[in-house]
C-alpha cells in the first residue's frame, strides 16, 4: 500500500481548477485525481481526463511519468520541482500566467461545447446565469455533487 495522503474524491471535489501551483492551473486538481486514483478513492473523476490534459500538454508532462513520480508520495513542491527539471516544454513565468488565466476565462468555442457546458449545469440543477466558463461549470458541478445548493 502506497504511503501517502490522497483526497478521498467519493467525499468529497479535488481543489478547484482555478487553484495554481507554481502559477499553473489545474494542477493541484490533477495531483488530487492522481492520488486517489492511486488509491482507488477516485470516485468518478479520472486522472489524465481530457481536462487534464491541458496542463500536461502544456507543460509537456508525461502522464505516465507524472503518476509514478506521485506513487512516490511526493508533495504538490516536490511534484512541481520535479516537472520544471522534466518536462518538455519550458515555459517562462509569463507563459504560464498568460495560459492559466487563459484557461480560467476559456469559455466554449462552438456550439456543441455551448450545449456541453450547459448541460453539465443541467445536471447540477442549476437555474443560473452567472455560469460561463468551463471553470465556472467544474466549481459548480464539484460543490452541487457533494450537496451544496446550485
Amino acid at each position: 500500500m502506497p504511503k501517502f495522503k490522497a483526497p478521498d474524491l467519493t467525499r468529497s471535489a479535488p481543489r478547484s481548477p482555478r487553484v495554481r501551483l507554481g502559477g499553473y492551473v489545474l494542477l493541484p486538481r490533477v495531483l488530487d485525481k492522481c492520488r486517489a486514483t492511486l488509491l482507488k478513492k477516485n470516485g468518478e473523476y479520472n486522472y489524465n481526463c481530457p481536462l487534464d490534459q491541458y496542463f500536461l500538454k502544456f507543460a509537456g508532462v508525461n502522464p505516465i511519468s507524472l503518476k509514478k513520480q506521485v506513487a512516490k508520495g511526493l508533495g504538490d513542491g516536490e511534484i512541481l520541482r520535479w516537472i520544471d527539471k522534466n518536462q518538455k516544454h519550458r515555459r517562462s513565468g509569463q507563459e504560464i500566467e498568460a495560459w492559466s488565466d487563459f484557461m480560467n476565462r476559456r469559455t466554449p468555442a462552438s456550439i456543441d461545447q455551448r450545449e456541453r457546458l450547459n448541460s453539465y449545469q443541467k445536471t447540477a440543477n442549476a437555474k443560473r446565469e452567472d455560469i460561463s466558463t468551463w471553470f465556472d461549470v467544474l466549481d459548480l458541478d464539484d460543490f452541487a455533487s457533494f450537496g451544496g445548493p446550485a
